[in-house]
């Protein structure tokens, strides 16, 4: 297979594709800029002048004296601590100034792709070509386990609340108190919630994020580093970034973000340690999703676990760091009778564990 940036004299028709991409989609990310910041700006000044009016009322009520810089500080107080402003804040940085960022450096970086630049990326676009084509049916399988979970909590939230309830899709999903992480019930010896809380979602958005860091992260790993570390890794760091989630963390928690950041760190430190398998170019990009994460979980402290996430990532990297040694051989590691046996355990307990958290959500209307 011949990649277009290595045949002969495709330089001028590459850098002038290169050229109306970037600048589509710097239009693109423009344009989301615009609308993606009206709406988190609107947004911010209807809760802030809610905050401002309720300033009044608690003057009113209260019999106090309340001066204008003390309401300021009720409606900065109302948009720190309110969720709408959060999320809004998270979707502005996910879909309109993170690709708004990248769409200016790949601008920046159009002066050095030359030839040789071109040769350079050469190896992290054939990787990413390569990787593309693979099968990888164990993601798939995680993917079908989470959504059927999700169609679970859906049906839920419509069966107690009628078709209406759709349009608060967004906000929030039932099944949290049924299966999801509940600290004090946890502590109490409820200690399957360990195990069904990482199926859960809190909303769409929630879902279609950890959806699509599945799909990619999923089928990266699977592919390195075979199937039975998938569902391995995944239970590994769920439990482990659930635990870690009890102790630091006293809200309600679902998601698979733990399990999910267990295979970024077990990449992160897979691919350090068998770096002929992919280019470094490549390697960086898992760096890129880290740093994403921690920019994420800045702006939406307020409903995102990141104490799982912290979790999640420390036990993959520990996985991967006693399981795989160090090689410098071009080929992947095969999986052996072990492996398989342990992966298929793994995912008969995910498989159950999923089947237990939708009769927990079921049986909860």
């Amino acid at each position: 297979m011949i990649l277009p940036e290595e045949l002969e004299g495709m330089d001028d028709a590459l850098r002038f594709a290169r050229a109306r991409w970037t600048r589509d989609d710097l239009a693109s990310a423009q344009h989301r800029m615009r609308w993606f910041g009206f709406i988190l700006l609107a947004i911010s000044a209807y809760t802030f002048f809610a905050g401002f009016m309720i300033a009044a009322l608690v003057a009113v009520n209260q019999h106090v004296e309340i001066n204008p810089f003390q309401r300021i500080g009720y409606g900065i107080n109302a948009v720190i601590n309110s969720t709408q402003c959060g999320i809004a804040s998270m979707m502005f940085v996910i879909f309109a100034l993170i690709p708004w960022f990248q769409a200016r450096k790949q601008k920046q970086k159009l002066g050095t792709w030359t030839k040789a630049g071109i040769a350079a990326a050469a190896p992290s676009i054939r990787f990413a070509t390569w990787l593309e084509r693979q099968k990888a049916p164990i993601t798939k399988i995680f993917l079908g386990l989470l959504t059927l979970v999700a169609l679970a909590q859906i049906l839920c939230k419509v069966e107690s609340q009628g078709w209406s309830s759709l349009t608060a899709l967004f906000h929030t999903w039932d099944g949290t108190t049924a299966a999801g992480m509940i600290k004090d019930r946890y502590h109490q010896g409820e200690w399957w919630r360990l195990f069904t809380a990482p199926l859960l979602h809190g909303n769409v958005v929630h879902f279609l994020m950890n959806a699509a860091a599945l799909a990619y992260l999923g089928k990266r790993m699977e592919v390195l580093a075979r199937w039975p570390h998938l569902p391995l890794v995944f239970l590994f760091g769920a439990c482990i970034g659930g635990e870690a989630s009890a102790r630091w963390i006293n809200t309600p928690s679902v998601g698979a973000s733990g399990g999910l950041m267990g295979w970024l760190g077990f990449l992160m430190v897979f691919e350090t340690l068998h770096k002929q398998l992919i280019p470094s170019r490549a390697r960086r990009q898992l760096a890129a999703g880290v740093i994403f994460t921690a920019l994420i979980g800045i702006v939406g402290y307020q409903f995102i676990d990141n104490a799982a996430h912290a979790g999640g990532l420390v036990a993959g990297m520990l996985y991967a760091a006693i399981v795989f040694p160090a090689s410098s051989s071009t080929e992947r590691p095969n999986s052996n009778f072990v492996d398989r046996l342990a992966g298929s355990a793994a995912l008969a307990m995910i498989i159950i564990s999923t089947l237990f958290a939708i009769w927990k959500i079921i049986h909860a209307i």
